[in-house]
């Protein structure tokens, strides 16, 4: 944690480890805001995705890096409301199917076998996006249930 900063209401890592989905949103065309959900990977300080050539979302972040990705819950049962906002840049990389494998095993488990054809096969334009975000807002809006 860098001098002067306040410590985490929770434990982002293992929040961003969870099976959650995140909305990141990009520039379009004209500068307007384009949101989507993606299933993601936290891994050493950067979340990855998946996108391919053919993805409207590669195309904004060729044109502008700047993104904002929000992953948060609402669990009404158990009054847990956990927010974690990012600003930062996101750019396409290489693909790596390693990579890939060990984000899609946190949501579709270990057994590949069992996974949708569509799930075990990559297509020949994938790609990942890299995600690194500058700015980090933490918030723990929960409610005691006590």
């Amino acid at each position: 944690m860098e001098p002067g900063t306040l410590p985490h209401p929770f434990d982002v890592d293992a929040f961003l480890a969870r099976p959650l989905v995140a909305r990141v949103a990009t520039n379009d065309s004209s500068g307007a805001p384009a949101v989507r959900p993606v299933w993601f990977l936290w891994e050493e300080g950067a979340m990855w995705w998946i996108t391919g050539d053919h993805s409207i979302l590669s195309r904004h972040l060729a044109r502008d890096p700047r993104t904002a990705v929000v992953v948060d819950t609402c669990d009404l049962e158990r009054q847990e409301f956990l927010q974690v906002i990012m600003k930062g840049e996101a750019r396409t990389v290489p693909f790596d199917p390693a990579l890939a494998r060990r984000k899609l095993r946190r949501y579709l488990g270990d057994d590949e076998t069992s996974w949708h054809p569509d799930f075990r096969y990559f297509a020949d334009d994938a790609l990942l996006v890299r995600f690194d975000p500058e700015r980090v807002i933490v918030k723990d809006l929960s409610r005691s249930t006590a």
